[in-house]
């Protein structure tokens, strides 16, 4: 399961969501309003994306 990645990309702004939600966005590595990161597909971040699935667009490679 560490061979695979997930890309991540931040669809939607952090004005109003809660500051424990722009920390995840933060942790993630994610700044602005599509940009994107690839991450290792691990159950911490896998946990960290079902919290922000409403911001963020998440697809496997």
């Amino acid at each position: 399961m560490a061979d695979k990645k997930v890309k991540l990309t931040l669809k939607r702004g952090l004005i109003g969501v809660s500051e424990r939600q722009k920390g995840t966005i933060a942790a993630l590595g994610l700044k602005k309003i599509n940009d994107s990161v690839v991450k290792n597909d691990t159950p911490e971040i896998r946990g960290m994306i079902n919290k922000v699935t409403h911001l963020i667009e998440a697809e496997e490679i």
